[in-house]
């Protein structure tokens, strides 16, 4: 049995509070929303993280690269993305500031 699904009705934030957002490529598979996928578009909106120096730069998190999907289950050709699943919040300049939090998942999907 496949751990968890996440979903585009999935709760997700990166570290620093801000917000993630899911755009699925495919919605088939439904559990309470579209399955997520490798393959989908996550970005952050409304982290407020900067670095430190006078004055100090905003860098906030902007987007989402994910890695260890499952290796069982598939959606639309790609490998659909479960709770232990780990996304990488990335700056605009693609630097790596922390995991994404989730905070649901779903357990079950049904093909439509």
């Amino acid at each position: 049995m496949s751990p968890p699904f996440l979903t585009a009705a999935s709760v997700m934030s990166c570290p620093h509070g801000g917000t993630v957002t899911a755009s699925p490529s495919a919605t088939k598979a439904v559990i309470d929303a579209p399955v997520l996928t490798l393959s989908d578009t996550f970005m952050i909106a409304g982290c407020p993280f900067t670095l430190p120096g006078t004055p100090p730069i905003p860098s906030p998190c902007v987007t989402v690269q994910w890695s260890a999907p499952s290796t069982s289950v598939t959606h639309g050709g790609a490998p659909a993305l479960i709770a232990t699943s780990v996304g990488l919040c990335l700056a605009a300049t693609q630097a790596p500031q922390g995991s994404v939090i989730v905070s649901n998942t779903q357990s079950a999907a049904e093909g439509q």
